[in-house]
């Protein structure tokens, strides 16, 4: 590493410091831990090999710090697990896992066989309401029904697409509560 990617290194970490030190204890998980890697990466600042460019010394710098931590890792436990080095690395997959992800494509397929046994109704006051976010009131005028019978059937709806997944409904019906009026 030239002397000036070193020095342009040793003034992001003094500069950066804070932010990578809180960065590295949201990762870790120990903020001791975090001063330990801190350590370690400055040392590796000075023992880095000479490379060409920086680009972007930031980046750079933290790629170091995890570096540092795994190499940390490994020096306790004489062994990483993948997970832990994707954690440190920054690389978790927020995918679900296979067994999450099969039961959510079997609950969509229950809801949806749930909705092809409602009334063409119920469906379409279900799905204005709750997917549209059309008001009850709304509902009742483009229908052409009372507000009290879209309430109805929308309970109904609710009640079977609950009972179908195995799930409670919370109702909100009805006019909401009146605020104090300023009379």
């Amino acid at each position: 590493m030239s002397e000036s990617n070193r020095d342009l290194l040793r003034r992001f970490f003094v500069l950066g410091y804070d932010d990578l030190r809180a960065r590295l204890v949201r990762r870790l998980g120990s903020s001791e831990l975090a001063n330990d890697v801190l350590h370690d990466t400055w040392l590796r600042i000075d023992r880095a090999p000479p490379a060409g460019e920086l680009r972007s010394p930031g980046r750079y710098l933290v790629q170091m710090a995890f570096y540092a931590a795994l190499a940390h890792w490994r020096g306790d436990k004489h062994l990483v697990t993948l997970s832990d080095a994707k954690t440190a690395i920054g690389l978790i997959d927020e995918a679900p896992d296979p067994e999450r992800a099969a039961s959510a494509r079997s609950e969509v397929e229950a809801l949806r066989d749930a909705l092809a046994e409602l009334t063409p109704r119920r469906r379409e006051i279900l799905l204005m309401s709750r997917l549209d976010g059309v008001a009850l009131r709304d509902i009742a005028g483009r229908l052409e029904i009372s507000q009290r019978l879209v309430e109805i059937e929308l309970k109904h709806a609710l009640a079977h697409c609950a009972l179908r997944l195995g799930r409670d409904v919370i109702q909100r019906f009805g006019p909401r509560p009146r605020k104090d009026s300023e009379d």
